[in-house]
Protein backbone atom coordinates (compact mmCIF):
# COMPACT_ATOMS: atom_id res chain seq x y z
CA UNK A 1 0.00 0.00 0.00
CA UNK A 2 1.45 3.42 -0.92
CA UNK A 3 2.47 5.77 1.86
CA UNK A 4 0.02 8.37 0.55
CA UNK A 5 -3.17 6.77 -0.78
CA UNK A 6 -4.41 10.02 -2.33
CA UNK A 7 -2.44 12.35 -4.61
CA UNK A 8 -1.48 15.68 -3.09
CA UNK A 9 -3.05 18.82 -4.51
CA UNK A 10 0.35 20.53 -4.44
CA UNK A 11 3.55 19.65 -6.29
CA UNK A 12 5.63 19.10 -3.18
CA UNK A 13 8.78 18.21 -5.11
CA UNK A 14 8.61 21.67 -6.68
CA UNK A 15 7.98 23.29 -3.29
CA UNK A 16 11.00 21.57 -1.72
CA UNK A 17 13.80 21.31 -4.31
CA UNK A 18 16.33 19.97 -1.83
CA UNK A 19 19.71 18.61 -2.86
CA UNK A 20 19.15 15.10 -4.21
CA UNK A 21 21.97 13.77 -2.02
CA UNK A 22 20.19 14.99 1.10
CA UNK A 23 17.51 13.25 3.14
CA UNK A 24 16.18 15.99 5.40
CA UNK A 25 14.84 14.55 8.66
CA UNK A 26 15.54 17.54 10.89
CA UNK A 27 12.21 19.34 10.92
CA UNK A 28 12.05 19.13 14.72
CA UNK A 29 15.05 21.51 14.73
CA UNK A 30 14.93 23.90 11.76
CA UNK A 31 12.96 23.23 8.58
CA UNK A 32 13.82 24.25 5.03
CA UNK A 33 11.53 26.86 3.56
CA UNK A 34 9.09 25.92 0.83
CA UNK A 35 9.62 27.65 -2.49
CA UNK A 36 6.62 29.91 -1.91
CA UNK A 37 8.22 31.32 1.25
CA UNK A 38 11.55 31.90 -0.48
CA UNK A 39 9.75 33.59 -3.38
CA UNK A 40 7.78 35.83 -1.00
CA UNK A 41 10.98 36.96 0.71
CA UNK A 42 12.69 37.55 -2.64
CA UNK A 43 9.80 39.76 -3.76
CA UNK A 44 9.87 41.63 -0.45
CA UNK A 45 13.61 42.23 -0.79
CA UNK A 46 13.25 43.55 -4.34
CA UNK A 47 10.40 45.80 -3.31
CA UNK A 48 12.50 47.24 -0.50
CA UNK A 49 15.43 47.68 -2.86
CA UNK A 50 13.44 49.60 -5.47
CA UNK A 51 10.42 51.06 -3.63
CA UNK A 52 11.36 51.25 0.03
CA UNK A 53 8.24 51.26 2.21
CA UNK A 54 6.04 52.82 -0.46
CA UNK A 55 3.56 49.96 -0.21
CA UNK A 56 3.55 49.59 3.57
CA UNK A 57 -0.28 49.30 3.69
CA UNK A 58 0.09 46.13 1.60
CA UNK A 59 2.62 44.80 4.11
CA UNK A 60 0.07 45.35 6.84
CA UNK A 61 -2.38 43.28 4.82
CA UNK A 62 0.14 40.41 4.78
CA UNK A 63 0.45 40.77 8.55
CA UNK A 64 -3.34 40.59 8.89
CA UNK A 65 -3.48 37.44 6.77
CA UNK A 66 -0.75 35.85 8.87
CA UNK A 67 -2.75 36.41 12.06
CA UNK A 68 -5.77 34.85 10.39
CA UNK A 69 -3.77 31.84 9.20
CA UNK A 70 -2.30 31.29 12.66
CA UNK A 71 -5.75 31.60 14.21
CA UNK A 72 -7.09 29.07 11.67
CA UNK A 73 -4.26 26.72 12.56
CA UNK A 74 -5.36 26.46 16.21
CA UNK A 75 -9.07 27.28 15.94
CA UNK A 76 -8.76 30.68 17.57
CA UNK A 77 -9.74 34.27 16.82
CA UNK A 78 -7.16 36.46 15.10
CA UNK A 79 -7.48 39.10 17.82
CA UNK A 80 -6.19 36.54 20.31
CA UNK A 81 -2.94 36.03 18.36
CA UNK A 82 0.22 38.00 19.08
CA UNK A 83 3.35 37.89 16.93
CA UNK A 84 6.40 37.62 19.17
CA UNK A 85 10.08 36.85 18.55
CA UNK A 86 10.18 33.23 19.68
CA UNK A 87 8.68 30.62 22.00
CA UNK A 88 10.89 31.66 24.91
CA UNK A 89 9.70 35.26 24.73
CA UNK A 90 6.08 34.10 24.72
CA UNK A 91 6.68 31.86 27.74
CA UNK A 92 8.42 34.76 29.49
CA UNK A 93 5.40 36.99 28.87
CA UNK A 94 3.33 34.44 30.79
CA UNK A 95 5.89 33.77 33.51
CA UNK A 96 6.48 37.42 34.31
CA UNK A 97 2.90 38.51 33.77
CA UNK A 98 1.29 36.41 36.50
CA UNK A 99 0.93 37.96 39.94
CA UNK A 100 2.77 35.26 41.85
CA UNK A 101 2.65 34.85 45.59
CA UNK A 102 5.39 33.19 47.70
CA UNK A 103 4.58 29.49 48.00
CA UNK A 104 2.95 29.21 44.57
CA UNK A 105 4.18 26.46 42.28
CA UNK A 106 4.41 25.70 38.57
CA UNK A 107 4.26 22.13 37.28
CA UNK A 108 6.21 20.96 34.26
CA UNK A 109 7.06 17.48 32.99
CA UNK A 110 10.59 16.36 33.84
CA UNK A 111 13.27 16.64 31.16
CA UNK A 112 11.56 19.46 29.28
CA UNK A 113 13.35 21.51 26.65
CA UNK A 114 15.13 24.41 28.41
CA UNK A 115 12.65 26.97 27.06
CA UNK A 116 9.90 25.38 29.15
CA UNK A 117 12.07 24.92 32.22
CA UNK A 118 14.49 27.80 32.71
CA UNK A 119 11.80 30.49 32.59
CA UNK A 120 9.86 28.82 35.41
CA UNK A 121 12.97 28.08 37.47
CA UNK A 122 13.86 31.76 37.22
CA UNK A 123 10.81 32.57 39.36
CA UNK A 124 12.46 31.04 42.45
CA UNK A 125 13.53 34.51 43.63
CA UNK A 126 9.84 35.35 44.04
CA UNK A 127 9.25 32.29 46.19
CA UNK A 128 7.71 30.30 43.31
CA UNK A 129 8.63 26.62 43.07
CA UNK A 130 9.08 24.90 39.72
CA UNK A 131 8.14 21.25 40.22
CA UNK A 132 9.30 18.73 37.62
CA UNK A 133 6.97 15.76 37.41
CA UNK A 134 8.25 12.41 36.18
CA UNK A 135 6.01 11.04 33.42
CA UNK A 136 6.03 7.82 31.43
CA UNK A 137 4.47 6.70 28.16
CA UNK A 138 1.52 5.02 29.86
CA UNK A 139 0.04 7.59 32.26
CA UNK A 140 1.76 10.94 31.66
CA UNK A 141 -1.40 13.01 32.04
CA UNK A 142 -2.39 11.23 35.27
CA UNK A 143 1.02 11.94 36.78
CA UNK A 144 0.75 15.64 36.00
CA UNK A 145 -2.84 15.95 37.19
CA UNK A 146 -2.10 14.09 40.42
CA UNK A 147 0.75 16.53 41.15
CA UNK A 148 -1.58 19.55 41.16
CA UNK A 149 -2.17 20.89 44.66
CA UNK A 150 -3.81 23.93 46.26
CA UNK A 151 -0.81 26.16 45.49
CA UNK A 152 -0.41 25.20 41.84
CA UNK A 153 -0.99 28.27 39.71
CA UNK A 154 0.03 26.95 36.30
CA UNK A 155 0.75 23.76 34.39
CA UNK A 156 3.19 24.25 31.49
CA UNK A 157 3.82 21.39 29.06
CA UNK A 158 5.31 20.68 25.67
CA UNK A 159 2.55 19.12 23.59
CA UNK A 160 5.18 16.87 21.98
CA UNK A 161 8.48 16.20 23.76
CA UNK A 162 11.46 17.46 21.77
CA UNK A 163 13.58 14.33 22.40
CA UNK A 164 11.34 11.34 23.03
CA UNK A 165 8.54 12.48 20.73
CA UNK A 166 5.93 11.65 23.39
CA UNK A 167 2.66 13.40 22.53
CA UNK A 168 0.51 14.48 25.46
CA UNK A 169 -3.28 14.48 25.57
CA UNK A 170 -3.60 18.23 26.03
CA UNK A 171 -7.39 18.06 26.04
CA UNK A 172 -7.31 15.89 29.17
CA UNK A 173 -4.79 18.20 30.84
CA UNK A 174 -6.72 21.32 29.88
CA UNK A 175 -9.97 19.95 31.27
CA UNK A 176 -8.31 19.07 34.58
CA UNK A 177 -6.73 22.53 34.84
CA UNK A 178 -10.00 24.31 34.11
CA UNK A 179 -11.80 22.26 36.76
CA UNK A 180 -9.15 23.16 39.34
CA UNK A 181 -8.73 26.82 38.44
CA UNK A 182 -5.14 26.26 37.24
CA UNK A 183 -3.76 28.12 34.23
CA UNK A 184 -2.70 25.89 31.34
CA UNK A 185 0.21 26.85 29.05
CA UNK A 186 1.28 24.79 26.01
CA UNK A 187 4.62 24.97 24.23
CA UNK A 188 3.32 23.74 20.88
CA UNK A 189 6.45 24.19 18.78
CA UNK A 190 6.70 20.42 18.10
CA UNK A 191 2.97 20.11 17.31
CA UNK A 192 1.84 22.93 15.06
CA UNK A 193 2.18 21.79 11.48
CA UNK A 194 2.65 18.16 12.52
CA UNK A 195 -0.30 17.26 14.76
CA UNK A 196 -3.76 18.58 15.55
CA UNK A 197 -3.94 21.04 18.44
CA UNK A 198 -6.68 23.61 18.99
CA UNK A 199 -7.78 26.02 21.66
CA UNK A 200 -11.28 24.58 22.00
CA UNK A 201 -10.42 20.97 22.81
CA UNK A 202 -7.36 21.82 24.90
CA UNK A 203 -9.02 24.69 26.78
CA UNK A 204 -5.56 26.27 26.74
CA UNK A 205 -4.99 29.62 28.37
CA UNK A 206 -1.76 30.18 26.47
CA UNK A 207 -0.17 28.56 23.40
CA UNK A 208 3.36 29.42 22.29
CA UNK A 209 5.14 28.22 19.15
CA UNK A 210 7.94 29.50 16.98
CA UNK A 211 7.48 29.06 13.24
CA UNK A 212 10.82 27.61 12.15
CA UNK A 213 10.14 23.93 12.79
CA UNK A 214 7.03 22.17 11.48
CA UNK A 215 5.51 25.38 10.10
CA UNK A 216 8.30 25.87 7.51
CA UNK A 217 8.93 29.45 8.59
CA UNK A 218 11.97 31.50 9.53
CA UNK A 219 13.52 31.79 12.95
CA UNK A 220 12.57 34.91 14.87
CA UNK A 221 8.76 34.90 14.63
CA UNK A 222 6.38 33.07 16.93
CA UNK A 223 2.68 32.63 17.63
CA UNK A 224 1.44 33.57 21.08
CA UNK A 225 -2.20 32.76 21.78
CA UNK A 226 -3.87 34.00 24.95
CA UNK A 227 -7.42 33.30 26.05
CA UNK A 228 -9.06 36.68 26.81
CA UNK A 229 -9.91 35.81 30.42
CA UNK A 230 -6.36 34.61 31.02
CA UNK A 231 -4.79 37.47 29.07
CA UNK A 232 -6.29 39.99 31.45
CA UNK A 233 -4.38 38.35 34.31
CA UNK A 234 -0.97 39.12 32.80
CA UNK A 235 0.86 42.26 33.87
CA UNK A 236 2.65 44.09 31.07
CA UNK A 237 6.36 44.88 31.26
CA UNK A 238 6.94 46.23 27.75
CA UNK A 239 5.28 49.32 26.31
CA UNK A 240 5.40 51.11 22.98
CA UNK A 241 3.52 52.52 20.06
CA UNK A 242 2.30 49.20 18.65
CA UNK A 243 0.56 47.82 21.74
CA UNK A 244 -2.04 50.58 22.13
CA UNK A 245 -5.67 50.34 21.10
CA UNK A 246 -5.49 53.31 18.70
CA UNK A 247 -2.40 52.04 16.89
CA UNK A 248 -1.21 54.47 14.23
CA UNK A 249 -2.70 57.56 15.88
CA UNK A 250 0.57 59.09 17.05
CA UNK A 251 -0.97 62.34 18.31
CA UNK A 252 -3.10 60.87 21.09
CA UNK A 253 -1.95 61.33 24.66
CA UNK A 254 -4.82 59.35 26.24
CA UNK A 255 -3.50 55.98 25.06
CA UNK A 256 -4.97 52.69 26.22
CA UNK A 257 -3.57 49.19 26.09
CA UNK A 258 -5.02 47.16 23.20
CA UNK A 259 -7.86 44.83 24.18
CA UNK A 260 -6.54 41.99 22.06
CA UNK A 261 -3.30 40.06 22.09
CA UNK A 262 -1.52 42.87 20.26
CA UNK A 263 -0.96 44.36 23.72
CA UNK A 264 2.07 42.07 23.93
CA UNK A 265 3.67 43.57 20.79
CA UNK A 266 5.36 46.73 21.98
CA UNK A 267 7.09 47.84 18.79
CA UNK A 268 7.54 47.46 15.06
CA UNK A 269 6.71 44.07 13.52
CA UNK A 270 9.26 41.79 11.83
CA UNK A 271 7.89 42.32 8.34
CA UNK A 272 10.51 40.17 6.60
CA UNK A 273 9.67 37.12 8.71
CA UNK A 274 5.95 37.91 8.47
CA UNK A 275 6.08 37.66 4.67
CA UNK A 276 7.96 34.36 4.89
CA UNK A 277 5.73 32.69 7.46
CA UNK A 278 2.49 33.87 5.86
CA UNK A 279 3.54 32.32 2.57
CA UNK A 280 4.72 29.12 4.26
CA UNK A 281 1.40 28.67 6.07
CA UNK A 282 -0.48 28.96 2.79
CA UNK A 283 1.02 25.57 1.95
CA UNK A 284 -1.00 23.93 4.73
CA UNK A 285 -4.16 25.51 3.37
CA UNK A 286 -3.32 24.27 -0.13
CA UNK A 287 -2.54 20.72 1.01
CA UNK A 288 -5.34 20.66 3.59
CA UNK A 289 -4.51 20.83 7.28
CA UNK A 290 -5.84 17.39 8.16
CA UNK A 291 -4.09 15.81 5.19
CA UNK A 292 -0.83 17.60 6.04
CA UNK A 293 -0.94 16.25 9.59
CA UNK A 294 -1.90 12.78 8.40
CA UNK A 295 1.06 12.73 6.01
CA UNK A 296 3.41 13.50 8.91
CA UNK A 297 1.88 10.75 11.04
CA UNK A 298 2.12 8.18 8.24
CA UNK A 299 5.80 8.93 7.74
CA UNK A 300 6.54 8.57 11.43
CA UNK A 301 4.62 5.29 11.55
CA UNK A 302 6.51 4.05 8.47
CA UNK A 303 9.86 4.70 10.15
CA UNK A 304 8.84 3.09 13.44
CA UNK A 305 7.49 -0.03 11.74
CA UNK A 306 10.58 -0.34 9.54
CA UNK A 307 12.99 0.17 12.44
CA UNK A 308 11.15 -2.45 14.47
CA UNK A 309 11.39 -4.86 11.53
CA UNK A 310 15.18 -4.54 11.40
CA UNK A 311 15.36 -6.67 14.54
CA UNK A 312 17.30 -6.21 17.75
CA UNK A 313 19.77 -3.71 16.35
CA UNK A 314 17.70 -0.68 17.34
CA UNK A 315 15.17 0.26 19.98
CA UNK A 316 12.64 3.06 19.82
CA UNK A 317 12.52 5.77 22.45
CA UNK A 318 9.41 7.24 20.85
CA UNK A 319 6.19 5.43 21.87
CA UNK A 320 4.56 3.79 18.86
CA UNK A 321 1.02 3.79 20.25
CA UNK A 322 -1.38 5.71 18.01
CA UNK A 323 -1.99 9.16 19.43
CA UNK A 324 1.26 9.13 21.43
CA UNK A 325 3.54 10.37 18.65
CA UNK A 326 3.55 13.05 15.98
CA UNK A 327 6.50 13.79 13.72
CA UNK A 328 9.45 12.78 15.90
CA UNK A 329 10.94 9.28 15.83
CA UNK A 330 13.90 8.76 18.17
CA UNK A 331 15.86 5.51 18.22
CA UNK A 332 18.92 4.13 19.98
CA UNK A 333 21.38 1.65 18.44
CA UNK A 334 22.36 -1.43 20.43
CA UNK A 335 25.78 -2.01 18.89
CA UNK A 336 27.25 1.51 18.86
CA UNK A 337 26.70 4.91 20.42
CA UNK A 338 24.03 7.27 19.22
CA UNK A 339 26.77 9.79 18.46
CA UNK A 340 28.59 7.40 16.11
CA UNK A 341 25.35 6.43 14.35
CA UNK A 342 24.48 10.11 13.99
CA UNK A 343 27.89 10.85 12.45
CA UNK A 344 27.46 7.98 9.99
CA UNK A 345 24.01 9.19 8.95
CA UNK A 346 25.25 12.73 8.44
CA UNK A 347 28.08 11.41 6.26
CA UNK A 348 25.47 9.54 4.19
CA UNK A 349 23.47 12.73 3.70
CA UNK A 350 20.77 12.15 6.33
CA UNK A 351 20.15 15.38 8.24
CA UNK A 352 19.10 14.48 11.79
CA UNK A 353 20.06 15.19 15.42
CA UNK A 354 21.09 13.50 18.66
CA UNK A 355 18.49 14.19 21.32
CA UNK A 356 17.53 12.47 24.56
CA UNK A 357 20.26 9.88 24.25
CA UNK A 358 19.11 8.73 20.82
CA UNK A 359 19.11 9.72 17.17
CA UNK A 360 16.07 11.86 16.34
CA UNK A 361 14.51 11.51 12.91
CA UNK A 362 11.80 13.99 11.96
CA UNK A 363 10.19 13.65 8.49
CA UNK A 364 7.59 16.09 7.22
CA UNK A 365 4.62 15.99 4.88
CA UNK A 366 6.73 16.21 1.72
CA UNK A 367 9.34 13.57 2.65
CA UNK A 368 9.39 10.97 -0.11
CA UNK A 369 8.86 7.29 0.60
CA UNK A 370 12.02 6.38 -1.30
CA UNK A 371 14.04 8.66 0.97
CA UNK A 372 12.63 7.03 4.07
CA UNK A 373 13.41 3.63 2.57
CA UNK A 374 16.96 4.82 1.92
CA UNK A 375 17.39 5.68 5.60
CA UNK A 376 16.04 2.29 6.66
CA UNK A 377 18.52 0.56 4.31
CA UNK A 378 21.36 2.59 5.83
CA UNK A 379 20.30 1.54 9.33
CA UNK A 380 19.93 -2.09 8.28
CA UNK A 381 23.29 -2.25 6.50
CA UNK A 382 25.10 -0.54 9.34
CA UNK A 383 23.67 -2.91 11.93
CA UNK A 384 24.65 -5.93 9.82
CA UNK A 385 28.18 -4.57 9.40
CA UNK A 386 28.58 -4.03 13.14
CA UNK A 387 27.31 -7.49 14.04
CA UNK A 388 29.02 -9.52 11.32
Amino acid sequence: MPLDPHPCRVDLDAEFPLDSALVYLNHAAVSPWPRRAADAVARFVQENLHQGSRHYPEWLEVERRLRERLAWLIGARSEDIALLKNTSEALSVVAYGIDWQPGDNVLIPANEFPSNRIVWESLARFGVECRQVSVDDQRPEAALIEAIDERTRLLAVSSVHFATGLRLDCAQLGSACRERGVLFCIDAIQSLGAAQLDVVSTQADFICADGHKWLFGPEGLALFYSRPEARSQLKLHQYGWHMVEAVGDFTRSDWQVAEGARRFECGSPNMLAIHALEAALSLFEAVGLEEAQARVTRRSAYLMEAIHAIGEGYSLITPNTHGRYAGIVTLTPRHETSESLHAALLTAGVQCMVRGGGVRLAPHLYTREEDLARVVRLLTDRDRTLTS
